[in-house]
């Protein structure tokens, strides 16, 4: 024996309708779903053409900047006491974040007043202050930072980065998108200006002094 048709319930007043899994329609007070989401930053990924190459790139610079990284707690973390090899692949890690974080995200428009060189590794104060902004980077926005921890790294560290980095006077204030040129540094401390070992602390201040 079959059972008889049971019509569905009437949906009760007031109440929202849940959206079809097939159709995927929802009503203007209903939020879209998870997969719609999904779907709409597939297809705005597919338009720029860089969906998987980011992703892919930044997932390699995340684990590998961690796996260089570890095990060297003692070791200072500053790019400007690592030795060649370590140097070179330190700058192998640190330049897609370079180019698709902190270019592509907050370059801007390169002008005489906001100017860049794509040969920033052979500017020195670049890659110093580059490879700490770097750091900082990787510690703030790991999860262990908590919600904060992107925001605090923009406002601590990545605009004071930009203010010297891209200052007219920075270290690329010579060098424009046809033209590269390292700035001089000054010259190292004159040895005439220390105070001399067969004479006092005091004396050889005060003697200083008096030479200037």
């Amino acid at each position: 024996m079959t059972s008889p048709d049971v019509p569905e319930p009437e949906p009760a007043p007031g109440v929202p309708q849940s959206p079809s899994p097939a159709g995927g329609d929802h009503g203007p007070d209903m939020p879209p779903s998870w997969e719609e989401l999904a779907a709409t930053y597939e297809r705005l990924a597919e338009r720029t053409g860089q969906h998987s190459d980011l992703a892919e790139q930044l997932l390699t610079l995340i684990g590998d900047g961690t796996a260089a990284t570890a095990g060297q707690e003692a070791q200072s973390l500053s790019i400007l006491a690592m030795d060649e090899a370590a140097y070179a692949d330190e700058l192998a890690l640190m330049t897609p974040w370079v180019d698709l974080i902190l270019m592509d995200v907050y370059g801007r428009e390169v002008t005489t007043g906001r100017p860049w060189c794509t040969r920033w590794p052979e500017h020195p104060e670049a890659v110093a202050r580059l490879h700490a902004c770097w750091l900082a980077w990787q510690q703030l926005t790991a999860p262990e930072a908590g919600p904060a921890g992107p925001s605090t790294w923009q406002r601590d560290h990545l605009e004071a980065l930009l203010l010297h980095l891209r200052s007219p006077d920075g270290p690329f204030a010579a060098c424009t998108q046809a033209h590269h040129r390292v700035l001089d540094t000054p010259a190292h401390t004159d040895p005439e200006a220390l105070p001399t070992a067969n004479r006092t602390g005091t004396a050889s201040r005060s003697s200083a002094r008096n030479r200037a």
